[in-house]
């Protein structure tokens, strides 16, 4: 088995993506969105709610830059790959119903011994007018494909803030998280059979890493802008450890010189997302 290394630079052909009012109701619930009666959320989950316009969460720019590109990595075994790290950036408001041209990067392959991680960003451009919409960065890290000689430079993340955090919110994810977030389009088995994710090294189906990034941005959104949309212009993070469905999350956020910084860890403290950043306009 071997990665394409041949790949690396080549921008793909531009992908039509839609999507549509339900898309984007869809993809909040799968975040958790309206499961907390004290946060009101109806904005981002229903579309005829008296008085309140429907909005789309501004995490949902993860799902609006991924269009398939054509092209394969190599030959691995999915049961090794794990999504690494995510970001994403605005460059304007998302539309309840939008269709974008998609242009996908792989921008390194890189040797980290144990396995390879593979970065690509991509860019989505509405379709209608051709102005950017969105960007996003995207890695995965895959056991077993390094060997390559080919290292990458290191991260260049700043390391956290050693003080405590200016604030902290936790929210709740349900046991079925997976199985309502999967129909957002990533049928990965890793989060939904119980055999797949023993062949992965889990004791069960894990969440997937963008539904914990999804429900750490509807913390930010909150916190930081006011439950705002068009305030949240970018956001970034790296997954460090596996979270499964039905467990808490707590996100801690500091305001710091450098800019807002924000961590995601579990009831006992591990991190599940860590080094993030978020700007807000």
């Amino acid at each position: 088995m071997a990665l394409d290394h041949g790949v690396i630079g080549i921008p793909s052909a531009p992908r039509r993506k839609a999507w549509t009012s339900k898309d984007a109701l869809l993809y909040a619930v799968g975040v958790g969105a309206g499961q907390d009666s004290a946060q009101d959320e109806l904005a981002f989950t229903t579309e005829n709610s008296a008085d309140i316009e429907q909005l789309v969460l501004p995490t949902f720019a993860v799902l609006a830059t991924q269009a398939p590109s054509g092209r394969t990595l190599g030959d691995f075994d999915p049961a090794k790959l794990v999504h690494a790290e995510q970001a994403f950036e605005l460059f304007g408001t998302l539309p309840v119903e939008g269709c974008v041209d998609v242009t996908s990067t792989v921008t390194a392959i890189e040797d980290k011994g144990s396995g390879a991680l593979v970065v690509s960003d991509a860019e989505a451009l509405d379709a209608k007018t051709g102005a950017v919409l969105a960007t996003s960065r995207s890695s995965v890290f895959i056991t077993g494909e390094g060997g390559s000689g080919r290292r990458g430079s290191p991260a260049s993340a700043a390391p956290m803030p050693d003080t405590a955090a200016d604030s902290q919110v936790t929210y709740s994810t349900r046991p079925e998280q997976a199985l309502l977030y999967r129909l957002s389009g990533d049928r990965n088995p890793l989060h939904s059979d119980p055999k797949f994710a023993a062949r992965a090294g889990f004791a069960r189906p894990i969440l997937h890493g963008l539904c914990t990034y999804g429900v750490t941005g509807r913390a930010l959104l909150h916190e930081l802008c006011g439950s705002d949309p068009t305030r949240l212009r970018s956001m970034a993070g790296r997954f460090t450890h596996p979270v499964y469905p039905g467990q808490d999350v707590t996100v801690s956020i500091w305001d710091t010189a450098d800019g807002i910084r924000f961590r995601t860890s579990l009831e006992d403290g591990t991190t599940v997302i860590d080094r993030g950043t978020v700007a807000i306009r």
